[in-house]
């Protein structure tokens, strides 16, 4: 199962067990967020709209983008400017999508059930 998801502006794709990098969502490495905004969802070409649904994700890290520079200058005017910038990200890896999880989850959860039983 997959789902389109918006988040910081941009769509993505995912499904259960993908890692995605996405705008800078607040939160330490572990923590547990809710991604609400869930365009659509589908299973191989059956499309349905994503009402209602949530996506469950993990943040694995908050990292910074590639370096990118900006020049500016002004042809016969003694004018350049040189900056330099540094986008914030966030990796999330997805947990679940409307409450089904990923298969290297459902083992764990399952090995765990066993254990306490």
């Amino acid at each position: 199962m997959f789902a389109v998801v918006r988040t910081g502006g941009k769509q993505y794709r995912v499904a259960a067990g993908d890692k995605i990098v996405v705008e800078k969502i607040d939160g330490e490495a572990g923590d547990s967020v809710t991604l609400g905004d869930v365009l659509m969802t589908g299973e191989g070409s059956d499309l349905k709209a994503g009402s209602g649904l949530t996506v469950a994700a993990e943040i694995i890290a908050q990292a910074k983008g590639d370096k990118v520079i900006v020049f500016k200058k002004r042809r016969r005017h003694n004018y350049r400017r040189k900056n330099g910038h540094r986008q914030n990200h966030t990796i999330l890896k997805i947990v679940a999508i409307g409450g089904e999880r990923a298969k290297g989850e459902q083992a764990k959860a399952g090995a765990s059930e066993d254990a306490t039983a």
